[in-house]
């Protein structure tokens, strides 16, 4: 691409260059004569409200701007594609899954949960792992993190939990009493607890640590039937992690270090990849499974349902810019495509919701128009005006008799061979309490027994550790849980408490 200033396409002037480079231009395209001093009365005069030069560059400072997100707002990102390695098409029409050796270009961000735009890389903490594929049949968002399950099965305790992991309204500090409080309270967060806990709780970088959907999606294929789908991105990089020194270590020399990591990786051409694969069950299995598919809490056992390998994900590519192609990527559930679906998981139903509704709140009503969330296919819908709605009204795609839609002046029509087949649900509707029935104990204990000694020691420090200051009666309710997932578990958790000083009566 040539850096020479383009023809004015009304005019057809060149703008002037100084040294073989372009003008310095206002954002209306007037050129700049002076950038390095205000217009004023005299040297030791005051400044001129006329120099709209001035006004404009300050007022657009104070604009730069925007809210973070709430949650996972800060962030690394890079760009790739995934390459189909095998044949998933009896499970999914999906085109981006069409062939072996089919290639489609990504976005990747990755992500802590709690921590703010300033906040350093390397702590303990929950990765989110969005990828959002530019397919050929519009843009699909996988939204999952680096663990398989979450701390929630009911989407109405998100925004309390969340403010558990931010900062207390009183002293603006993180609370550890707030976090054990709400844990304490909600045994369906154990197994997440675990996971956080342990050894990998803390990555040493994005590029080695596994990336999953979390939640239970589904795949329909060309014959309709439909399929509950289970999502897994394992690292090929393997994995490394920090203990809580190592960290504290890491973030007294930079709290980028995810930052570096990722974008050096890339720029040395050392593109980090992950295997993708499935878990894939047919759809009436989800009413005979001893635990609810659909929980967020749960994982489905890979002895019933052992993964399938897809593909693979590289990344090759830094952004070039941050801010406009990471802080304004937005991804969303509700992005899906033909041939993959939504489930029953009450998590993802309310993410398919909130998520989009944060991206309109956050960037704006035409977020989905800026460039790096723009699908790559073409794009026909009948939504209206609103601040910043940008087109180009001599595009010839831009029609404005197609305004609505049934009509009978022409423009885009739906497509009922794409239909979606019905989701086969049970019951009636109700506030159902989503512990009865639940099992919160027998996954964590499974995963539990799995560790090795240095492991569930390393667990056992990790949490007495972060239980410095939380009340004794917190702490003696957190430890049944662990006693009834397992009775060895909570043991060894009582002896790391000893160990650090924390309180507990029990």
């Amino acid at each position: 691409m040539s850096d020479m200033p383009a023809r004015c396409p009304v005019t057809g002037a060149t703008p002037g260059v100084t040294g073989g480079r372009p003008t310095l231009t206002t954002t209306a395209g007037a050129p700049v004569a002076d950038n390095q001093n205000s217009l004023s009365a005299g040297p030791r005069g005051p400044l001129l409200l006329q120099d709209w030069q001035l006004i404009e560059k300050l007022a657009h400072q104070n604009r730069e701007r925007i809210p973070e997100r709430v949650v996972h707002a800060k962030g690394w990102g890079a760009f790739g594609t995934l390459t189909v390695t095998h044949d998933i098409t009896r499970y999914t029409r999906a085109a981006l899954f069409g062939a072996v050796g089919q290639a489609t270009p990504l976005l990747a961000r990755f992500s802590t949960v709690a921590g703010e735009l300033g906040a350093a890389d390397a702590e303990r903490d929950v990765r989110g792992f969005a990828l959002k594929f530019y397919t050929d049949e519009g843009n699909w968002d996988l939204v999952g993190n680096n663990t398989p399950v979450f701390f929630i099965r009911d989407p109405l305790k998100f925004p309390d939990f969340i403010r558990t992991q931010k900062r207390h309204p009183r002293t603006h500090l993180r609370s550890a009493t707030a976090a054990w409080d709400f844990w304490s309270l909600s045994p369906e967060s154990l197994h997440q607890v675990t996971i956080l806990m342990s050894d990998r709780g803390i990555p040493a970088s994005p590029r080695f640590m596994n990336g999953y959907g979390s939640h239970t999606y589904s795949f329909w294929n060309d014959a309709g039937e439909r399929f509950w789908v289970k999502f897994h991105f394992k690292t090929q990089q393997g994995h490394r992690t920090l203990t809580n020194a190592e960290a504290a270590e890491v973030i007294g020399q930079t709290r980028e270090s995810y930052q570096e990591d990722l974008h050096g990786a890339i720029e040395r051409g050392e593109f980090p990849r992950w295997t993708m694969y499935v878990q894939v069950m047919p759809e009436a299995d989800a009413d005979r499974t001893p635990y609810n598919p659909f929980d967020l809490t749960k994982v489905w056992p890979h002895a019933d349902y052992p993964l399938i390998e897809v593909g693979v994900v590289e990344l090759d590519r830094n952004p070039r810019h941050y801010f406009a192609e990471i802080e304004q990527a937005a991804f969303s559930p509700s992005n899906v495509v033909p041939g993959i679906g939504h489930s029953p998981d009450k998590v993802l139903q309310a993410r398919v919701f909130s998520y989009a509704d944060a991206h309109r709140y956050r960037l704006g009503t035409h977020y989905e128009a800026l460039p790096v969330n723009a699908p790559k296919c073409p794009v026909h819908h009948h939504h209206a005006d609103g601040a910043m709605r940008f087109m180009d009204p001599n595009d010839p795609a831009v029609e404005p008799d197609h305004y609505y839609e049934p009509s009978s002046f022409g423009g885009p029509v739906q497509a009922p061979a794409l239909r979606e087949p019905p989701l086969r649900l049970q019951g009636s509707a109700d506030r159902f309490d989503h512990r009865d029935g639940n099992d919160d104990y027998g996954q964590p204990g499974a995963l539990y027994r799995l560790f090795d000694e240095g492991q569930r020691r390393r667990l056992a420090a990790n949490i007495a550790a972060s239980m410095r200051g939380v009340p004794a009666f917190i702490v003696d309710r957190q430890l049944g849980h662990f006693d009834r997932a397992d009775p060895e578990y909570g043991r060894r958790v009582r002896g790391a408490l000893i160990e650090a000083g924390v309180a507990f009566t029990v």
